[in-house]
């Protein structure tokens, strides 16, 4: 017997007739004699509902009230699915991220887990519950009601793992694995079998939308074994994210191409090259609760520099208004922004002892006429910002020129 924790994303659950099959896939889990633990998105297309609902009130909702009002609809599921559980025999019971008590800090709508009581979830366990726990929620020391992000449920469920020491975290959603690319962009996009934590990581960073980015951190730290599934198969093995590169890693040395196009690009002109004006300019950014991803500062000439970086595309407003003071704090000469750009990724643990990647990516980008903005590299990525019309060409293009269409 194995405590199994799985994941069902808002498409999943997005029907009656879908939390149904939810139902009778779980059953056939508990079936088998293992202990389950169901966690649930809201509704496709709820959690933006709610969102235009408390838009039409306020132009910038309230990050605490609008937690409130946005937390409901993990809260409708699983009493849906709950009821769906019992209607095929099971017992079941439905639980809040207050009820949990999964305890989180108090940055509303980006609240992150500090840690889980999960002494209810495993007394319903050893009596044969089937427990359902809503996703992307929690609550704070002061009883607050938070939300974890976008992606949020992700994380809730990597994160029950982890504290009840499960022995697999299954995510299902509209797709059978991890691919190689979006296979709606490039037909030939395969299916991996496996894939590290680490490079799941950067995909998931980089633009993948499979899975959160913190819900692969949690399960990396905690060492959670993580599989993702389709909830619209009845049988598949999916994609096993694995903690050691098998011998196949060794042959396939990009396992995949990632891209956004939620990003915003921000260049401060004339910026006095002097110690400290990074913390100057992205201090009071990262204050204002905005992520920075790539940053590339220019050399110096005649004691001023380029400062440039990169945020969510969300962010974009927010960090030119937060920008204005410092500007003229620091006396720089201006500022350019934009945000019609995208970044293209190439990801693969086989970089680390294979040269010419880099030369291979940018010739074959200067090859189709797309102009690179900036880079960013680390040992197993390449990041590359170019204009957004040539996202999809740019992912088509690199595909074909690393191979990824070939089985290895």
């Amino acid at each position: 017997m194995a405590l199994i924790v799985q994941k069902y994303g808002g498409t999943s659950v997005g029907s009656p007739e879908r939390i149904q099959n939810v139902a009778k896939r779980v059953a056939r889990w508990h079936g088998q004699g293992h202990q389950v633990v169901v966690v649930v998105s809201a509704m496709s297309g709820e959690t933006n509902r709610l969102i235009a609902l408390a838009k039409q009130l306020q132009d910038q909702p309230d990050p605490r009230e609008l937690d409130v009002v946005i937390s409901t609809g993990e809260q409708v599921t699983i009493g849906l699915l709950a009821m769906a559980l019992k209607e095929v025999g099971l017992k079941a019971r439905s639980y809040t991220g207050s009820q949990v008590r999964i305890v989180t800090d108090s940055a509303f709508t980006k609240a992150r887990i500090l840690k889980i009581d999960e002494q209810l979830l495993r007394a319903d366990l050893d009596e044969g519950t089937v427990v359902v726990v809503a996703g992307f929620q929690g609550v704070d020391e002061s009883g607050n009601i938070t939300t974890l992000g976008r992606g949020g449920s992700d994380t809730t469920g990597v994160a029950l793992a982890a504290a009840l020491k499960a022995d697999e975290c299954q995510i299902y959603t509209d797709v059978d694995g991890v691919y190689t690319t979006d296979p709606r962009i490039v037909p030939e996009a395969r299916r991996l079998s496996s894939i590290t934590f680490e490079e799941m990581l950067e995909l998931a960073s980089l633009g993948s939308k499979v899975l959160q980015t913190r819900s692969v951190e949690f399960a990396g730290k905690y060492k959670v074994r993580l599989r993702v599934l389709s909830s619209f198969e009845d049988e598949g093995e999916g994609t096993l994210i694995t903690f050691e590169e098998d011998r196949k890693m060794e042959q396939a040395i990009i396992s995949g191409i990632a891209f956004s196009r939620d990003e915003a690009k921000i260049t401060i002109l004339g910026v006095p090259d002097r110690p400290g004006i990074a913390y100057q300019i992205l201090g009071p950014v990262g204050d204002a609760n905005v992520d920075v991803d790539m940053i590339v500062q220019n050399v110096g000439h005649d004691g001023l520099t380029d400062f440039s970086f990169t945020v969510h595309r969300n962010d974009y407003q927010k960090t030119l208004k937060t920008l204005e003071p410092v500007i003229k704090h620091i006396q720089a000469r201006g500022i350019v922004s934009g945000d019609k750009i995208a970044k293209v990724s190439v990801v693969g643990v086989g970089m680390r002892s294979h040269a010419g990647i880099a030369s291979t990516a940018f010739r074959t980008l200067a090859e189709e006429g797309i102009n690179i903005e900036m880079i960013s590299t680390s040992e197993i990525k390449i990041s590359i910002v170019i204009d957004e019309k040539y996202t999809e060409l740019a992912v088509r293009v690199l595909h074909k020129a690393f191979h990824l269409e070939q089985p290895v």
